[in-house]
């Protein structure tokens, strides 16, 4: 007979092969029918909430890896948080307006002037609608579970009137005004930016060195002195209107080719070198506070340049004679303000030069760094013309420069109310920790917000303005404009006379004809994205405010984290979050920036299409995410290696235990073999530790843990000693049961444990379950560990020791076969000599040693009379001999039993036994 058909072999449906481009889609259409995030939100109705509030992608694109980086990261915390105890909803959501918009429908032909303002804010909100749609489809395909039905979106009516009430909000603390300061100004994007669309690039900038005649030196400056300035933005040298020196510094007048020049002293060396004086005098010092108010020459115009003191020049760089233009600097501007010197910024929104620059008026401001640079050479103020590379600002969006220039602008305040906004960051816990130390550095130094902007597609700032163009912003009118946003939406600004905006007979002071007009400019989108915890948490009933954790990459400290900081502060006095946790950005294998002309992109889509949207989860999983992350085909192939181990030892597992029914078939943990209760305590060893993880967010500690327990624990260890009883044995062994036991139990923990990472996988295999209710995996809770008493540590030593042992007899196993002392380890009888310190774990009971170390004869030998052919190892010596007996047809051991059964004759007496039980039950 064949004595194969008497084994009990796996038996299973769940296939080897994962198939995940083609049957994730079916698993998704099967999850979007049974409606499994409304059932999940069921489920865990009434249990302490914890919300993760997403941080809105911008609705322009296909994913990146960034994207996927980020939303799976998302995805499975919210999973964790499902099964462990929490109700945790996840609203979705995008940030649609914005510039980047505008220029896509540019790019697409439309032509802006040709239509009214609300006509392209349609076209604008249709595009980005469509945006939405795309987007979602591709998060719903890498497996995010969340509400995707019924996401928020800030051009929807009700969040544009949330966002209108806090500013109304800030605006009655007096945290919002409108006035002239230099902002950092983008003449691609003709707009204001704030700190957070701000990027720095390597630029190639002119750096000259001019002179500035001396006109009223007070009796301190002879007439025949200039003042020395440095700098690399000649363009700027138009709107002059002073000289900055710090009062503490010592300054000298130097003569040098044929000149006097007054420069800071402790810059000469480097200032010498720079222009090239091989020799020069010092005629005599002075204190910088003796400078106060000399009047300076303007070297182009016929305009006196003041000489004021200030705090902020350095004796870093340049000459300690700073030139101050203040309609193009912070500090230029504030000093000059302090002297009573108004702004000057002869250049338009385009980045061209006004008549208010006579000699340059309609130059492009990069083009006039030359003509300028030229004009001071004509006048004899040039004295030193290079070129240096530097780190300078770009528009984030168009990737060109930027300027700082003067304009009236809508602020919020940050000085006002700084104090309380360090305090929310102390209150806030940071993953990884030294995130509290950036975003609290930012906040510190942070200037206020300029929050307008001259686009049209955006939130519009809800001010009016009175006959004598008097600033109106009060509660009643807040009201109205937030009431109508949220029933007409934010087009009506651009489509409705200010009068019907009002308050129905609204009356100020400032217009005693009753006329009023309306701003022009909309809202910062970091203002949109920044009220999203009024908008979306506090708008919505299935959510809380403040949420349990904002989660972005590292950018969002200048951006989204720092925005949302703001405005809750600002309204509510603490942060919107209780914890942040950032990532790193994904670069590609060698470390560099993604981008098309490198070819060196990997998208979401393609690594779903090749290898399945679990395959990216699992590598999600395995990245240290708080640093910046590479991305390659390799590491890709590498985590699919770890997928197919966890695949196969689901399917290895659940085929031999087909037969088990938990509730009739279980072994009480005290009635298991010690070799069983070893691997179950492993077991609750890995629930405890892939828990906490999960609970810090260290999801490679999650992967690494579950991989080496399927591999040493399970795969090259207890599944391989198991063939020989779950095999082998009669069905209702209680050996077997007892394997069975801890196979099925190790199994259901695996798939819990692993679902918010492989959730198709994990569902799939859930569907081959014959002992569950629940539908889903999704709609059970993770185990928990068990506390095994007085007998895990006794077993942890135990098996400990065994372990080492085992590892040698391994080795020694490998040297037999090499040497063709034996072919399979089962044709070997093993003899193991134990130092005494190891001889009591050879004492065990119930420890079936050759089926430990699958042999097929197992002795115990005395370290005093080590056999002469056996290895010396790490732990014992070890005798590898060719066991006794012939090999059983069945269960392929050797012994001397083979032939002792008449009816039998071709396999041992224990397998005999098992065959003859069985064709008697089968009988």
């Amino acid at each position: 007979m064949d004595y194969k058909d008497t084994l009990l072999m796996p038996k299973t449906d769940f296939p080897m092969r994962g198939n995940l481009p083609n049957r994730e889609p079916e698993m998704q259409a099967k999850w979007e029918e049974m409606e499994i995030y409304k059932k999940v939100q069921e489920r865990t109705e009434g249990r302490p909430h914890f919300i993760l509030h997403d941080g809105p992608p911008y609705a322009n694109g296909d994913l990146h890896m960034g994207h996927a980086l980020n939303k799976v990261l998302k995805d499975m915390i919210v999973r964790h948080k499902s099964m462990t105890g929490f109700h945790s909803p996840y609203v979705p959501g995008w940030d649609t307006h914005g510039l980047p918009i505008e220029q896509a429908l540019v790019n697409k032909g439309v032509k802006r002037k040709e239509h009214s303002i609300a006509e392209f804010r349609k076209m604008c909100e249709e595009y980005a609608l469509g945006q939405i749609d795309s987007q979602r489809s591709q998060f719903k395909r890498i497996g995010v579970r969340g509400d995707w039905d019924n996401p928020y979106i800030t051009l929807k009516p009700s969040f544009e009137a949330r966002q209108i009430q806090v500013f109304g909000d800030m605006a009655k603390k007096g945290y919002i005004y409108k006035g002239l300061r230099p902002v950092y100004w983008s003449p691609s994007s003709e707009s204001a930016l704030a700190e957070a669309e701000i990027e720095y690039q390597d630029k190639k900038s002119a750096s000259i060195y001019v002179s500035f005649p001396v006109k009223d030196g007070l009796g301190v400056l002879e007439e025949d002195v200039n003042f020395l300035i440095w700098t690399t933005t000649p363009w700027t040298i138009p709107a002059n209107l002073g000289i900055s020196v710090h009062p503490e510094f010592t300054y000298v007048i130097v003569k040098a080719q044929d000149e006097k020049f007054l420069i800071a002293k402790d810059l000469l060396t480097f200032v010498a070198e720079e222009i090239g004086w091989e020799d020069y005098t010092v005629e005599r010092e002075l204190q910088g506070s003796e400078l106060d108010r000399v009047v300076a020459k303007h070297p182009l115009y016929d305009r006196d340049s003041l000489v004021m003191l200030g705090e902020h020049v350095s004796a870093d760089a340049g000459t300690g004679c700073v030139h101050t233009a203040p309609g193009h600097g912070e500090d230029d501007f504030y000093i000059s303000q302090a002297y009573g010197i108004d702004a000057l910024s002869p250049i338009d929104d385009r980045g061209v030069m006004t008549d208010e620059a006579p000699g340059f008026a309609g130059m492009f401001y990069e083009d006039a760094n030359k003509a300028v640079t030229e004009a001071l050479d004509k006048v004899g103020c040039l004295k030193k013309l290079s070129f240096i590379t530097h780190s300078y600002p770009h528009d984030w969006r168009t990737k060109k420069p930027v300027i700082y220039r003067a304009t009236a602008q809508w602020f919020a305040s940050i000085k006002s109310f700084r104090p309380e906004l360090l305090q929310a960051i102390k209150d806030t816990k940071f993953t990884p920790s030294w995130g509290e130390t950036r975003l609290y550095n930012m906040v510190r130094d942070r200037g206020d917000w300029c929050i307008s902007r001259q686009r049209v597609w955006g939130v519009p700032i809800p001010v009016f303005y009175g006959e004598n163009d008097e600033p109106i912003i009060t509660d009643e009118t807040i009201a109205s404009v937030a009431a109508i946003f949220r029933e007409h939406g934010s087009n009506v600004w651009f489509e409705w006379d200010a009068k019907d905006l009002l308050p129905e007979g609204f009356t100020h002071p400032s217009s005693p004809n009753g006329v009023f007009t309306k701003e022009t400019d909309i809202m910062d989108v970091w203002f949109d994205s920044g009220s999203t915890h009024q908008g979306v948490l506090e708008e919505r009933d299935d959510l809380v405010y403040p949420a349990d954790l904002y989660l972005e990459g590292s950018d969002q400290y200048r951006g989204w984290f720092n925005s949302s900081l703001t405005t809750s502060v600002a309204i509510n006095g603490h942060a919107p979050y209780k914890g942040i946790l950032s990532h790193g950005f994904t670069l590609d294998g060698n470390g560099r920036k993604m981008s098309k002309s490198l070819g060196n992109v990997i998208v979401p889509a393609k690594v779903m299409n090749q290898m399945g949207a679990d395959i990216l989860r699992l590598w999600v999983s395995s990245v240290d995410y708080t640093a910046d992350v590479r991305v390659s085909d390799s590491n890709f192939k590498q985590v699919s290696e770890v997928y197919r181990k966890i695949r196969n030892t689901f399917r290895f597992i659940h085929g031999n235990t087909s037969d088990f029914n938990p509730a009739t078939d279980r072994v009480q943990f005290e009635d298991l073999r010690p070799v069983d209760q070893y691997v179950y305590l492993k077991l609750q060893d890995l629930i405890k530790e892939v828990r906490e993880a999960y609970e810090n967010y260290e999801f490679a500690t999650v992967y690494h843990a579950t991989n080496n327990f399927c591999t040493g624990v399970l795969s090259s260890f207890y599944l391989d000693i198991a063939k020989d009883v779950v095999y082998i044995e009669n069905k209702n062994h209680p050996h077997r049961r007892a394997m069975q036991t801890v196979m099925h139990d190790t199994l259901m923990a695996l798939v819990q444990l692993l679902t918010p990472i492989l959730p198709h996988t994990t569902d799939e295999m859930w569907a081959h379950f014959d002992h569950v209710e629940e539908e889903s995996v999704q709609l059970t809770d993770m185990p928990e560990a068990q506390d095994l008493g007085a007998e895990a540590e006794k077993l942890r030593e135990q098996f400990g020791t065994l372990m080492l042992i085992r590892d040698d007899v391994l080795k020694a196993l490998e040297v037999a076969r090499n040497e063709k002392t034996i072919g399979k380890s089962l044709e070997a009888k093993l003899t193991v000599c134990v130092p005494e310190a190891y001889k009591d774990v050879f004492k065990a009971k119930d420890i079936d040693f050759a089926q430990f170390f699958i042999v097929s004869e197992f002795t115990e030998g005395d370290i005093e009379n080590v056999p002469e052919h056996a290895l010396k190892l790490d732990t014992v010596s070890v005798l590898i001999e060719a066991a006794n007996g012939e090999k059983c047809d069945r269960c392929w051991t050797i012994s001397e039993t083979v032939g002792s059964d008449e009816l039998h004759p071709e396999i041992c007496e224990r397998c005999a036994s098992v065959v003859k039980e069985h064709y008697t039950v089968t009988e």
